[in-house]
């Protein structure tokens, strides 16, 4: 195989298991990011990072799904601290349709009842009546994920440069995959901005040891479980390209619905409130998009999927760099 000279831009997680599979395919590869601190202004890192393509069918199309499910393996291979103890999704009895709704749109799930919840969180135990359990599922800490990703990178000889922007005009013969999200939306007509919000909390008392979903007709939740008794409550889903702080009302969205699944969180100390904006197709589908004749690939679109489909995404780009001609699900070619 020719060893290729490419430049990956944007040290986000798409950018990131780019520059990682492509290294190891033996290809010469230069990781550039505009900002001086590593994910300083990246939208990774205020991901949810759960690995839930079960769950995701519930909205996302059937592809998000099938990709996820590969996209797993890859990362139970390169990364040691996956925690892989699935994800719970319940509801207040007032909310049961919501459930129903949920196992409906589903699969890959055990139907628990009260007894069975316990047995999987024993701090929900009595709280909830029934939910699901998708055991396949996995999750991990976003910032964690990202800092051994970017060691990763570097073992893996890639040269990576920080406050460093995409140069004007590259070395002739080199390849660009650009990871820059939104800052590449003048290339891609339809690509908007998605933002959300999220809490890190440290809730001594709570004690749950997997991804718990709360479902409700409108606010909907999110609790991931981090280190250190840690977790990242989320996460607003707002069509807005504000890139301002969190709302009151979205932090008291976030913190009722929380205190509602376990009233410990209502003793927590909040650590953080963040919120950024993510890049989307109008799918909602992340896609690699070909220009130039394979001189300029585009990777982006992450929505809410970055962690999820990275690794696939990757994959994509090197099988297509490698000369295969099966064209990728993910991949669009778009001009010559």
């Amino acid at each position: 195989m020719r060893r290729l000279e490419i430049t990956v831009g944007g040290a986000g997680i798409l950018g990131l298991w780019q520059a990682l599979t492509l290294a190891g395919a033996g290809h010469h590869v230069r990781l550039v990011d505009a900002s001086h601190e590593p994910f300083a202004a990246s939208a990774s890192r205020l991901a949810g990072a759960m690995l839930a393509p079960e769950c995701e069918a519930e909205a996302a199309p059937v592809v998000v799904r099938d990709m996820g499910r590969l996209a797993q393996a890859r990362w139970r291979a390169v990364y040691p601290h996956l925690v892989e103890r699935g994800t719970l999704v319940v509801a207040a009895s007032r909310d049961r349709p919501e459930l129903i709704r949920f196992a409906r749109l589903t699969e890959a799930h055990e139907l628990r009842d009260a007894n069975g919840i316990a047995d999987l969180e024993a701090a929900l135990g009595g709280r909830f009546a029934s939910g699901l359990y998708f055991a396949s599922e996995a999750h991990m800490s976003a910032p964690d994920a990202l800092a051994f990703l970017l060691d990763q990178v570097r073992a893996a000889g890639v040269d990576v440069a920080f406050g460093t922007a995409i140069p004007e005009a590259l070395k002739p013969g080199t390849i660009l995959v650009d990871c820059r999200g939104l800052a590449a939306r003048h290339h891609l007509p339809g690509l908007r901005g998605v933002r959300g919000e999220r809490l890190v909390v440290r809730a001594p008392d709570v004690g749950l040891t997997r991804p718990v979903r709360l479902l409700h007709p409108r606010h909907p939740l999110y609790v991931v479980p981090w280190l250190d008794n840690h977790y990242m409550i989320g996460a607003t889903v707002i069509e807005s390209e504000d890139t301002g702080s969190a709302s009151v009302r979205s932090a008291l969205e976030l913190l009722g619905a929380a205190y509602a699944l376990h009233p410990a969180f209502g003793e927590a100390e909040i650590i953080e409130i963040g919120a950024g904006v993510r890049p989307a197709f109008a799918d909602n589908v992340p896609r690699v998009v070909v220009r130039d004749g394979g001189g300029h690939i585009f990777v982006n679109g992450a929505y809410r999927h970055g962690f999820l489909l990275a690794p696939v995404l990757a994959d994509a780009v090197a099988q297509m760099l490698s000369g295969d001609p099966q064209l990728h699900p993910l991949v669009v070619t778009r001009g010559g």
